[in-house]
């Protein structure tokens, strides 16, 4: 008596999983390059030598696709998928967990590359992931203002600072040096994060440099 057949249900649904990350990768080039507008699906499926059909039948439409494709990018820019930069916050504090993304995010520039590109097309009301940006751009400030506010009670940084402003800040100060570092890859992100970090919060820049040494 032979045993159960998994083999069989699981082969086309890999193959599948498998044909969507290319998708998504192949999706990732193309909008990080020419924008959402400038991209089309038709650039994708050429760039896999795929039929067009085959790209609709993954993700519906275009834009499907492309908010796929923030999804994804949006857990990944650190470079290193099993990187939990909230678990970092906790563990070792804002000021080492950003330093330690900014590092490895220079792995995945093309990751940047697409957001800088997306958020600025989608300042425009009209554009299909402007609401997606401003949703993301809530939150992403609302998360790091509280893990500011963590640092705040258990004595990383001072009571008297402002969390939800410093959130605020860091989010800016994070996007432009990202920006000039695609514009220019010799521009050093480190030091110029270090060097908001020391402007704003000097104690929690000391206490991530002693718990690193």
């Amino acid at each position: 008596m032979t045993g159960p057949k998994t083999a069989g249900t699981r082969g086309p649904y890999a193959k599948s999983a498998q044909r969507s990350s290319d998708i998504l990768d192949a999706a990732t080039t193309v909008f990080g390059t020419h924008g959402y507008h400038g991209g089309s699906l038709r650039d994708i499926a050429r760039q896999l030598d795929v039929s067009l059909t085959s790209i609709v039948h993954h993700f519906g439409s275009k834009y499907e696709l492309l908010e796929a494709v923030l999804e994804r990018s949006d857990g990944t820019t650190s470079g290193n998928e099993a990187f939990d930069f909230d678990a970092a916050c906790v563990e070792r504090g804002i000021v080492a967990a950003t330093l330690e993304r900014v590092h490895s995010s220079v792995e995945r520039p093309e990751l940047l590359r697409l957001f800088a590109i997306l958020a600025a097309e989608s300042s425009a009301p009209a554009h299909p992931a402007h609401e997606w940006f401003v949703t993301r751009y809530h939150r992403k400030s609302r998360e790091l203002g509280d893990a500011f506010a963590y640092d705040q009670q258990v004595g990383r940084i001072a009571p008297d600072r402002d969390a939800p402003l410093l959130g605020r800040l860091l989010i800016a100060t994070w996007d432009g040096v990202q920006l000039q570092w695609l514009i220019d890859p010799s521009f050093d992100m480190d030091s110029a994060m270090r060097l908001f970090f020391e402007s704003a919060v000097p104690e929690a820049l000391d206490s991530a440099s002693a718990s690193s040494s």
